[in-house]
């Protein structure tokens, strides 16, 4: 839909190719981030996307701050970058826009950023209002599970391969295993047959910019069960405050 612009002359309308220029990224990054969201824009009538400058220059001044901050594991604008390419032969569902999401990923400087108190809150009341022992907050690459936030679990990231939330994100609504011993998808998962031996889970998709989902809010337990509903509706919840917080970082 076309949005025509407020005249602004201080904050000049860019192409994709310049604001591609200012980046440092090929025309086709770009493109993935103005269709994704990670990159505020609108279409002219003639279906050419256009974006304010100023929203390039977030976009730069962001990176650079988490640079600063000392996140050096920060991963860099790449459009090479093959974690967030598609994946040629996943083993794992993709969705339908799978470029685009991985786009709005990279373009969020998420993945590998320092932990936030606000994402530990979240993750700590899902264990709290489910009784579950674990709860994530997880972002997914083409190659991994990275857990913005976690409780009840050591390690800091899992390949995609073996992700649950592949499945979460596929649909907006909840979704739950109840036994994943068995589940014919999940049974020989590493995280059923070894530790931490996951029996349940139930996630809600998280969206950042552009209403890609990015990740879930999970909970996970080591015994066979089912969320009651307000346990469930208390997932939800806490899952959209989350989705929030991810927007407040990706716009």
């Amino acid at each position: 839909m076309f949005l025509p612009p407020n005249v602004d002359t201080q904050d000049p309308v860019l192409t994709t190719a310049a604001a591609a220029r200012l980046l440092g990224v090929a025309v086709s990054t770009t493109q993935l981030w103005l269709e994704s969201g990670a990159l505020p824009s609108w279409k002219t009538p003639g279906g050419h996307r256009r974006v304010r400058l100023s929203a390039v220059m977030a976009l730069l001044e962001e990176k650079a701050r988490r640079s600063q901050a000392g996140s050096a594991a920060a991963p860099a604008l790449d459009p090479a970058d093959p974690e967030f390419q598609p994946s040629p032969a996943p083993g794992y569902p993709q969705p339908a826009n799978e470029a685009a999401r991985l786009s709005a990923l990279q373009a969020s400087c998420l993945v590998d950023s320092d932990s936030e108190t606000v994402f530990d809150r979240l993750t700590w009341l899902a264990t709290q209002v489910t009784d579950c022992p674990i709860a994530l907050i997880s972002l997914l690459t083409s190659r991994r599970q990275w857990f913005k936030s976690r409780v009840g679990l050591e390690v800091a990231e899992t390949p995609r391969e073996w992700a649950f939330c592949s499945h979460a994100i596929l649909q907006p609504a909840p979704f739950m295993v109840e036994d994943a011993s068995l589940d014919a998808r999940f049974a020989n998962n590493p995280l059923v047959t070894g530790a931490p031996h996951v029996r349940f889970y139930g996630g809600v998709p998280v969206a950042g910019a552009g209403g890609h989902a990015l990740g879930t809010l999970c909970v996970l337990d080591r015994e066979p069960r089912r969320l009651r509903e307000r346990e469930l509706r208390a997932l939800t919840e806490l899952a959209t405050i989350a989705s929030e917080e991810l927007r407040r970082r990706t716009r």
